[in-house]
C-alpha cells in the first residue's frame, strides 16, 4: 500500500472537534482505498514469476523461493536435520525442508495450516511454553536449524510496525540459542537496517558467523532482509 493511502483524511473541523466528513463517506473513501489497494495486489501477483513458478511447482508460497536461494548462497539445508520453522504458514518453507531432506520437521503458527505430509504442525504461539512443548514433540532431539519467516500484521505506522518485527526477531534468535543443537544454524526475517544490535550481539556471542542478505525472490521495494547465523555454540 502506498505511504499516501496510509494517511487518514484531515480537513478542516465542524467546530465540534469532529472532521467536517460525515462518517459515511470516510468509510467509503476507506473502502475505496482498499478496494484499490487489492486491485494492485492482485495484479502485481498475476505479473509475479515467482507466483507461477510456485503454482507450477506445487510450493504453497512464492516465499519458498526465499529459502532456496537463501541455501544455494549459504548452505543452510541437509539432510537428515531437525528443523524448526517459526512462523510457518502457509508451509512453503516446510515443503522446502522436506524437500531438501530434513528428516524431522516442525512448526508453528498462530494462523491454521494445511497439513504438510512429514512435517509435525501446531497451531499456537511461540510465546506459550505448552505451545512450544507441542511443537518439539515432533523432533527426537534438539534442532539443527531454526527459520523464521515471521512477520507482525502492519498497522501503516512505521514505528509501531517496526518495533512489531523487531520483536519478532528478538524472539525468534532468543528460541534459537535456547534449542539449538551445538553446531545449528539459525536464519529470520529481519527488515530495512537488518537486525537490531541486540539481536547481533546475541548472534555474535553464540555462533562463529553471522551475516545479512537479501535474496533474489525478496521484492526489490520490500524492506525485508534476512540474517543467517552458522555455527551455533552451544
Amino acid at each position: 500500500m502506498a505511504e499516501d493511502e496510509k494517511r487518514r483524511w484531515k480537513g478542516p473541523t465542524d467546530g465540534k472537534g469532529t472532521s467536517g466528513r460525515r462518517t459515511g463517506e470516510r468509510k467509503i473513501i476507506a473502502r475505496k482505498a482498499k478496494n484499490e489497494s487489492s486491485k494492485r495486489w492482485i495484479e502485481r501477483q498475476l505479473q509475479d514469476p515467482y507466483v507461477k513458478r510456485a503454482k507450477d511447482e506445487g510450493f504453497r508460497a512464492r516465499a519458498a523461493y526465499k529459502l532456496l536461494e537463501i541455501d544455494e548462497k549459504l548452505h543452510l539445508l541437509k539432510r537428515g536435520q531437525r528443523v524448526v520453522d517459526l512462523g510457518c504458514a502457509p508451509g512453503g518453507w516446510l515443503q522446502v525442508a522436506l524437500m531438501k531432506g530434513a528428516s524431522e520437521v516442525v512448526g508453528i503458527d498462530l494462523l491454521p495450516v494445511e497439513p504438510v505430509e512429514g512435517a509435525h504442525i501446531v497451531q499456537g504461539d511461540i510465546n506459550t511454553a505448552e505451545d512450544v512443548a507441542a511443537m518439539l514433540d515432533g523432533l527426537t532431539g534438539p534442532p539443527d536449524l531454526v527459520l523464521s519467516d515471521m512477520a507482525a500484521n502492519t498497522t501503516g505506522h512505521k514505528q509501531t510496525d517496526h518495533l512489531r518485527t523487531v520483536a519478532l526477531a528478538e524472539m525468534a534468535a532468543a528460541f534459537a540459542v535456547e534449542h539449538l543443537a551445538p553446531g545449528g544454524a539459525f536464519c529470520s526475517k529481519v527488515f530495512q537496517g537488518g537486525a537490531t544490535k541486540e539481536v547481533l550481539d546475541l548472534l555474535k556471542a553464540n555462533f562463529a558467523s553471522v551475516r545479512h542478505i537479501k535474496p533474489p525472490a525478496s521484492r526489490a521495494g520490500s524492506p525485508e532482509i534476512f540474517v543467517v547465523a552458522k555455527g551455533f555454540r552451544g
